[in-house]
């Protein structure tokens, strides 16, 4: 049974991009004809519709994603965040983060989403390497993302993010290195560091350039996360690494303990808890920003459904063992509303495996099932569970 509410977070989609990156499978669109005050007029109207849906709860964190979301004037972020204020009950110590790139925002832009109540910055670098950033279709070179930086530091951010990729075409371990050394130089208090993957439906996926083989790429991820670890920064969760537990993104664990959050905006994805009722619902927005511009209330959602018992499974699993310290069983039986024992011909299966372990309390992935984590998850792919009373689930017993 579902007994109390998780953190409700927001997440606000802005999808607009100066161009397209060829590795990009994120819903992002070239910046022409975009009218940033029908959108945050949008936004806020998507913002309203969905008050029934939490009443009364207060919200832990903000992330403005994209696209990118600094390509919105600070007035424009000003005005969102201003009516978000209006609409809900944000908590004084909310978590709010702006996505940026280097060239399309300068010092005045950082002050001026600081200036609207942005406390988070995080900054999409990729990589230092001139040859590297124009192979992977960036706007902007090396010395604009040092500026960018110093930009977000001269405006007063604590709170710095850097994104910063491996695995790049034809890069070399040392290249790897180099770009991670230049990131930590700069003192982040968060780094995401991950591996370039060719996703279906991109340029790259369509022309694919020539990556590292398998065994470099494995010696970079590993030689990464030593120097990572060496610098003081806490591997907790596949590519994400904090200079202490303060300095975690709590959006993103919101996201990996299986909380709540409305997602506003172009293609959002939202999720939000019903006690009542004892349901979770799954909501969508309309992806293609002009339909969702020209669609009014409801019509912007795509897609609304319940999420079953076995959506609940492999939803909180996918997940929650991302992170490095895995969870605690109370948590998946608060979150999703099934007691533990419901998934334990699952978990032992995955521990035969060797890719699941229980350590102080916590059920996490081992060293092998980090690696091959993607398996682990695949465990619990739509488990064979029938619901035999309100909150309460019984595993079938055919597994294989």
């Amino acid at each position: 049974m579902i007994h109390e509410l998780p953190p409700l977070s927001l997440y606000v989609h802005l999808p607009w991009c100066t161009r397209k990156c060829p590795y990009c499978d994120f819903n992002s669109h070239a910046a022409d004809g975009m009218d940033e005050s029908a959108y945050i007029a949008a936004l806020l109207e998507d913002a309203h519709n969905d008050l029934p849906l939490v009443w009364g709860r207060g919200i832990h964190s903000i992330f403005i994603g994209g696209g990118t979301p600094s390509l919105f004037s600070p007035e424009a972020i000003d005005r969102l965040l201003s009516g978000l204020r209006a609409l809900l009950p944000v908590f004084p110590s909310c978590e709010i983060t702006l996505e940026a790139n280097p060239g399309s925002a300068d010092a005045a832009h950082f002050r001026g989403y600081r200036d609207a109540g942005v406390n988070r910055l995080s900054i999409g670098i990729q990589s230092f390497d001139d040859e590297q950033l124009r192979a992977l279709g960036r706007i902007h070179d090396r010395q604009a993302a040092l500026a960018a930086v110093d930009a977000a530091r001269q405006a007063g951010f604590d709170n710095l993010n850097l994104d910063v990729m491996f695995a790049l075409p034809g890069q070399s371990l040392a290249g790897a290195l180099a770009d991670l050394d230049q990131a930590m130089a700069l003192q982040p208090e968060h780094l995401s560091h991950y591996q370039l993957t060719l996703e279906p439906n991109t340029l790259f996926h369509k022309y694919p350039p020539e990556p590292p083989d398998d065994d470099r790429v494995i010696d970079m991820q590993e030689r990464c996360l030593e120097r990572l670890d060496a610098a003081g920064y806490q591997h907790y969760e596949v590519s994400a690494h904090a200079r202490s537990d303060s300095l975690r993104c709590r959006h993103n664990l919101n996201y990996w303990r299986f909380g709540d959050y409305l997602g506003l905006g172009a293609g959002a994805h939202g999720k939000i808890t019903l006690p009542a009722e004892q349901g979770i619902l799954r909501r969508i927005r309309l992806r293609h920003p002009q339909r969702y511009l020209n669609a009014r209330g409801a019509e912007r959602i795509s897609e609304e459904r319940a999420l079953t018992a076995p959506d609940r499974v492999f939803e909180f699993m996918l997940n929650a063992l991302r992170l490095n310290e895995g969870f605690e069983p109370a948590l998946f039986e608060q979150r999703t509303g099934l007691p533990l024992h419901s998934i334990q011909p699952l978990l032992d299966r995955a521990r035969t495996r060797e890719l699941l372990e229980t350590e102080d309390g916590h059920i996490r992935p081992t060293e092998l099932g980090r690696r091959f984590l993607n398996d682990l998850q695949a465990e619990f792919l739509e488990p064979e569970l029938h619901v035999t009373a309100p909150g309460q689930v019984v595993p079938d017993t055919r597994f294989d």
